[in-house]
């Protein structure tokens, strides 16, 4: 039997934000246990704690329902909590396959309430299938430029005009799974600092993401690189609302349009159950 934590993360109120499962020891399972195990729960992602091969306090596998990850935010954030809650340093580093994150942890009467993690710096890509894309979303057209930037998963990003245009966004779920095996879509708005967003990645067995941690960053620095906010301003976005999970992410990016220093994504989290399950 392997225990596991279940944490619903971007949000201080259980049964909102994120679920993610955290597995305390995945030594001995092969990746196939792991997949149908994530499968089973059916969450966006499940993790796997092995040890660490760097400096680091716990290695993550990550895997949604449909694949594995080299990296994702609320898994990474979540985790923070469960190993931050058994230790009393202020900073949590985790490896993923996209490399080390910090996440850096504030408490309350000893409770971790709050984690901010330094994502990994993403590159930006041009998206060529734009007009497929704009189609399948059912969306006439991006008030910016429909970019795709990679942080370990790639997000690709759609800007319309504001919320109740966002809230109202019903994607072709089958056309969006067709356009390619990996790459998620964050339908948003923003209003200065406030951002409403859905993230959709249906090829990834995630129809509607309620919070999407690694979406955040490249979103935050999206939004800097046209001038949208100044970099080193903190977003506040609000995401999952139409599925019943209403979440809270803050982002910023530090550094310039030519040299970005530092992705910051946190938010809150609680751990909401803890079991064992039966893998094998």
């Amino acid at each position: 039997m392997n225990a596991y934590t279940i944490v619903d993360v971007f949000t201080d109120t259980p049964l909102e934000g994120n679920p993610v499962a955290v597995f305390d020891d995945g030594s001995g399972l092969e990746v196939p246990e792991m997949q149908r195990a994530a499968r089973e729960l059916n969450l966006s992602e499940t993790v796997f704690l092995l040890p660490p091969s760097a400096d680091a306090d716990a290695r993550l596998r990550i895997f949604t329902p449909f694949a594995e990850l080299p990296f994702a935010g609320h898994p990474v954030l979540g985790t923070a909590f469960v190993i931050g809650g058994r230790m009393a340093e202020p900073v949590v580093r985790l490896e993923t396959g996209a490399g080390v994150v910090p996440v850096r942890l504030e408490r309350s009467r000893e409770a971790v309430v709050y984690g901010e993690m330094e994502q990994p710096i993403p590159s930006v890509e041009a998206f060529a299938r734009e007009a497929e894309l704009l189609s399948a979303l059912g969306v006439g057209a991006s008030s910016l430029p429909v970019e795709a930037y990679r942080n370990g998963p790639l997000h690709v990003y759609v800007a319309l005009a504001d919320e109740a245009a966002v809230a109202a966004v019903k994607p072709d779920l089958s056309a969006l799974a067709a356009l390619d095996a990996g790459f998620g879509v964050s339908c948003f708005a923003a209003a200065g600092t406030q951002v409403k967003t859905r993230m959709f990645a249906p090829r990834l067995g995630v129809p509607e993401d309620p919070a999407t941690g690694s979406a955040a960053g490249p979103l935050a620095l999206h939004l800097a690189r046209h001038g949208r906010i100044p970099f080193g301003t903190e977003i506040e976005i609000r995401q999952g609302a139409e599925i019943g999970r209403p979440s809270l992410l803050r982002a910023r990016v530090e550094g310039t349009a030519e040299r970005v220093e530092r992705v910051l994504v946190g938010g809150s989290a609680v751990i909401v159950a803890h079991g064992k399950y039966r893998l094998r």
